[in-house]
């Protein structure tokens, strides 16, 4: 009996040792889809798991770190408080790979001022927003992404605006920032390769039905709205830095955008003369898809120009985790010439 070797990737690794633990989330959860595309592009990378740290938060999507990458590092933290924690992480190991996974109440409601400061800071990350628009572990209450005027599984009409997080996220000067669907696997697995070799923060906001309350007739969340409502801004593709990079296209047909360590993403026009780097037209286009109900999703803006936080910051090379007690301890004789020096 011949048996055969699964594939591995550029470091030697399978796809298996890119996952985690089986699911627990309903059947048809919309997070599980996204799950199963964070392990495809990590393994399509070639990044090694013990390099990356896992974070998350409080709600249905903060527990699907669980998931995948069961190999590399991890911590939960508590209810929109992910972003200190995160800050934190890239500060004291700047060589890990960072991925942040939160849900729409815990981004958009208590975690709103963290994601603020994450943002406008530009903390080296992939964050990813898994926004099915209710409280799924509180039996489906609306959250602050809901659509006004969508109506929950009781009935119930949504009067309140929406926050919308790409167009918060490109207002406080994010550097990358995506929208997708989870029924979309070949785009959002580009936009997170893409992600994954950006030096700053990278925002991905995914839209992703929670079966069990916001699933139904009425809901702008839903696979069928979804599907009949989205709006590609382009076709992605990702070329890795580590890959000969050949391109042959019509003039004005394609778009490329480099990355910070050389891989490009590319954009094929669809129906819009769309540019990704032009921050106002970003704005602008995100706003006139809510007055016509459309759901965008692509790459709706990126900035390789901004410096990461850790840049600003002037962390060293050797991670500060890794120091010795006598470089981040001064000694006595530090402290009195400082004191000294204040009288």
């Amino acid at each position: 009996m011949v048996t055969s070797t699964p594939p591995t990737n550029r470091i030697g690794l399978t796809l298996a040792d890119y996952k985690g633990a089986p699911s627990t989330l309903c059947d048809g959860c919309g997070h599980d889809a996204i799950t199963a595309q964070i392990i495809k592009a990590f393994y399509e990378l070639g990044k090694e798991p013990h390099m990356v740290a896992k974070l998350s938060g409080i709600g249905c999507s903060s527990k699907t770190p669980a998931y995948f990458l069961n190999r590399s590092h991890g911590f939960n933290s508590v209810h929109g408080r992910m972003p200190s924690v995160a800050t934190g992480v890239s500060v004291a190991n700047h060589t890990l790979s960072l991925i942040g996974v939160s849900g729409d109440g815990d981004t958009a409601s208590i975690g709103l001022g963290q994601f603020c400061h994450l943002v406008r800071r530009n903390v080296p990350m992939i964050y990813i927003v898994e926004n099915n628009g209710v409280y799924g572990l509180t039996k489906g209450q609306f959250s602050a992404t809901a659509d006004l005027g969508s109506k929950a599984k009781s009935g119930v009409m949504n009067e309140l605006p929406p926050i919308d997080l790409c167009g918060l996220a490109i207002e406080l000067g994010c550097s990358f920032v995506g929208r997708s669907f989870a029924g979309d696997p070949k785009q959002l697995v580009a936009l997170l390769k893409a992600a994954g070799s950006h030096k700053g923060t990278a925002v991905i906001d995914v839209i992703s039905p929670c079966v069990t309350f916001n699933n139904h007739e009425g809901s702008t969340k839903a696979y069928k709205y979804a599907k009949e409502m989205e709006t590609p801004l382009h076709e992605l593709g990702y070329i890795p830095f580590f890959e000969q990079i050949s391109v042959d296209y019509e003039p004005g047909s394609m778009q490329e955008v480099e990355m910070h360590d050389g891989s490009k993403i590319r954009l094929k026009k669809t129906e819009r003369n769309y540019d990704p780097t032009n921050q106002t037209q970003a704005i602008m286009t995100i706003k006139e898809a809510h007055d016509k109900k459309e759901f965008l999703t692509g790459l709706l803006y990126v900035n390789e120009n901004v410096e990461d936080f850790t840049t600003i910051m002037n962390v060293g090379d050797a991670p500060l985790a890794t120091l010795p007690q006598e470089i981040t301890r001064p000694a006595k004789s530090v402290l009195e010439e400082i004191m000294a020096g204040l009288k």
